[in-house]
């Protein structure tokens, strides 16, 4: 009889970049996934760790600790990931920890990463090009700074933020000149990246300021970065950005203003909950099944879900929506009913509104249409325009209560304090609820927080409750209304620019003359 051997595990060191969880390798997010267990560094993004499958557990132990640890996890079978900041072969402990895995029989994987360095450069607009060095003054102890100062091409150093003079006097000691462009970076590759430009003489003067770990890129390729800063040029870059939704439908527009540079905080003002009686619901859902109905009308993703989850609670699928026709109300619920595995038949041509629904939505027609009846599942609070028009259009309507909306716990003291005093840039509402009740939970925004609204019905709402609507865009759609924000953002750059530009014409003119009278 021959006894089972236990299945070992693999380690799979995976570098985590220099802090923006978009510069991850896919083979590094696979592993991540995939892991029972990940031993992460200080200092990664807690959003990278977030990736995780299984434990997550912080390390500040010794490499020879740490590479025991880990290979006495994968040995009890585990997958392994050693998640280290930056490259891990770039990160000497990390190579020790890799070198002890590679003696043993555990299989060792290593998924590269940006360079903490590389990519603070790259994100400050800094294009280094092929001929560089890099060094890493937070771990080395014995760095030739003569040797650097004589290197051809750019430096890029990541230094303590203590050590910027002394390292900037001793490489013009060594030869080089002060007047060689410099940047220095903090916070490399997040929304809190700040880049200042200087001169190497004045090295210490540009840092003030900055705390941590510093990147430090030194030559002609640093002159540059007037031209090439993209990641701090953005239309939203480092704006605190209030989202009054809770995180699962805040997804989308989260990671759009993201993309725009700014900082979403997303503060639930409603909760959903089933109806108070599952009569109507389980009534409809009866309906749909046994061909009560000609259309369904959907107005939100909300009512997807509901209409969804009771179809799974009775063991049903999309195939009994057959025969079926569905509307909807806008392209974001439409792209739910996709995810049901269904194709709405009809979407509004302009306004992405119950008003641009009707518009679009053919009357009863005896002749073409078997049945006259349509199912319209909703909010409890849902207004009465949409079941008016259809009516009124010769339907008979179901309208169903398919979900409760009820007001948000409010959000914690600072949140509440920083929409009072001013503290977020903007805000983004997306419906009149989301204004009526961040407003009851929260207080009203600060006058100068710009106010974005969807559409006309939450801009109406949000002036009723005395807020300046700032930006509105053409279509009710989520993307529209954080394009239509940046854009706004945009302009308003370039109009604070020709406004300064004009000051200093006029203070110079005055200079000017004054000193023609004299």
């Amino acid at each position: 009889m021959t006894r089972a051997r236990k299945a070992t595990g693999r380690v799979t060191f995976v570098g985590a970049g220099p802090g923006d969880p978009g510069l991850l390798a896919v083979h590094g997010v696979e592993a991540l996934r995939a892991a029972d267990l990940v031993i992460v560094d200080p200092g990664v993004n807690p959003a990278i760790t977030e990736l995780a499958g299984g434990e997550v557990r912080g390390t500040e132990a010794t490499a020879a600790d740490t590479a025991k640890l880990v290979l006495a996890e994968a040995r009890n079978g585990l997958e392994v990931v050693r998640l280290v900041a930056g490259d891990p072969f770039a990160d000497q402990a990390a190579v020790k920890e890799a070198m002890t895995v590679a003696k043993s029989a555990v299989p060792l994987i290593v998924v590269p990463g940006v360079g903490t360095g590389h990519g603070a450069a790259t994100y400050a607009g800094v294009p280094y090009g092929h001929i560089r060095t890099s060094a890493d003054l937070t771990v080395a102890d014995d760095v030739d700074l003569e040797s650097l100062a004589s290197a051809p091409g750019t430096l890029v150093l990541t230094m303590p933020a203590a050590e910027v003079a002394s390292v900037g006097a001793q490489l013009v000691s060594y030869g080089l000149k002060p007047d060689t462009a410099v940047t220095v970076s903090c916070d490399a590759t997040t929304t809190r990246q700040q880049t200042v430009s200087g001169s190497l003489g004045d090295l210490e003067l540009v840092a003030v300021g900055m705390t941590g770990t510093l990147v430090v890129t030194i030559g002609k390729a640093a002159a540059q970065r007037d031209k090439l800063s993209w990641w701090e040029s953005r239309p939203l870059y480092g704006w605190k950005i209030l989202v009054p939704r809770t995180k699962e439908q805040a997804g989308a527009m989260s990671d759009r203003l993201r993309g725009y540079g700014s900082v979403p905080i997303e503060v639930p003002t409603i909760a959903v909950e089933p109806p108070r009686t599952p009569t109507q619901m389980e009534r409809a859902i009866k309906g749909l099944v046994t061909g009560r109905y000609e259309w369904i009308v959907f107005t939100s993703t909300n009512a997807v879900r509901a209409v969804r989850e009771k179809f799974e609670e009775y063991g049903l699928d999309a195939r009994a929506f057959a025969g079926v026709k569905i509307a909807c109300v806008g392209e974001v619920t439409a792209e739910a009913v996709r995810a049901f595995g269904i194709k709405p038949e009809l979407l509004p041509t302009g306004d992405q509104s119950s008003e641009g629904l009707l518009a679009d939505f053919p009357p009863f027609d005896d002749v073409l249409d078997p049945i006259n009846r349509i199912l319209l599942p909703r909010a409890d609070i849902a207004t009465e325009t949409l079941a008016a028009g259809l009516r009124e259009l010769g339907w008979e309507i179901d309208d169903v209560t398919a979900y409760r909306t009820v007001r948000a716990a409010p959000p914690a003291a600072e949140i509440r304090d920083a929409i009072k005093s001013g503290g977020f840039q903007a805000v983004c509402f997306t419906s009149s609820s989301t204004v009526r009740n961040l407003v009851g939970i929260a207080g009203k925004p600060h006058s100068r927080t710009v106010v974005a609204c969807i559409g006309p019905q939450t801009a109406a709402t949000a002036r009723e409750f005395g807020l300046r609507v700032d930006v509105q865009p053409e279509t009710a759609t989520v993307t529209a209304l954080v394009d239509a924000l940046a854009a706004h953002a945009t302009a308003k750059a370039i109009e604070d620019r020709e406004k300064a530009a004009a000051a200093a014409a006029k203070k110079l003119a005055r200079s000017g003359s004054r000193r023609a009278t004299r």
